[in-house]
């Protein structure tokens, strides 16, 4: 199995301007993630569009920011903890102590709608999801780089902010990080194909699964696979 992805996140001296473009100065010194790839890894297909992910952290959050090349930005889903992976979306998952059990994940699409839900151990292994988990000091913030729900043009894409707050990851496990300490994490996104129906998306039938740290099947919930976050 090849080696796992490693993204070393820099502490900040300056929290940044959370208004979903990745663009506040503060990020600048955040290395961004290789591209992601397919979920399944080895020969599959390079992804169609691209999809780049930069943290950083200070002493009261883990910052996540995230760019989604996307010439067609649609989303519906509008009601706070359901399955937004029933369309377009971006992933997080964090596993503090790395054990692969008690790992918290986050959803969030176009509409800035969000899920989170915790996992006492994999779906493979019996996991049932603790839903909702709602980190009560989560503040989310996304940008969309053209219009959402409009057929008639072409978007460049959405891009997406979090500040994750260490007093709630606390019940994943230590919290604030030591430097040199790592996590285990995964970002994913998944990506559906569609139609446009009388000037409407409409959603097909196939999805793309495209990510961080290869997982060699598609299911993200093998945290045996996932790629390590070091402080």
């Amino acid at each position: 199995m090849p080696e796992l992805p490693r993204y070393k996140c820099h502490r900040t001296s300056t929290p940044p301007k959370l208004d979903g473009t990745v663009s506040d100065p503060a990020w600048e010194t955040a290395p961004w993630t290789e591209e992601f790839v397919d979920i399944r890894g080895g020969d599959s297909p390079a992804p169609r569009f691209s999809t780049r992910a930069k943290l950083m952290y200070d002493d009261e959050f883990l910052y996540v920011g995230a760019r989604l090349e996307e010439p067609h930005v649609w989303s519906t889903m509008a009601k706070k903890n359901t399955m937004l992976f029933e369309e377009n979306n971006f992933e997080v998952f964090l596993d503090p102590d790395g054990d692969g059990q008690n790992y918290y994940e986050f959803e969030i699409n176009p509409l800035g709608t969000i899920w989170e839900l915790t996992l006492p151990k994999p779906y493979s292994e019996g996991g049932v999801p603790v839903d909702p988990t709602n980190l009560p000091g989560l503040r989310t913030a996304v940008h969309l780089d053209g219009t959402l729900n409009d057929p008639a043009d072409t978007d460049a894409g959405w891009s997406v902010e979090l500040a994750l707050p260490w007093v709630d990851l606390a019940a994943y496990g230590q919290t604030p990080p030591a430097a040199g300490d790592e996590w285990r994490m995964n970002l994913m996104r998944i990506e559906w194909d569609h139609q446009i129906v009388a000037g409407e998306y409409r959603k097909g039938e196939a999805q793309d699964f495209w990510v961080w740290s290869p997982q060699y099947e598609v299911d993200m919930h093998k945290p045996q696979h996932w790629g390590i976050l070091e402080f």
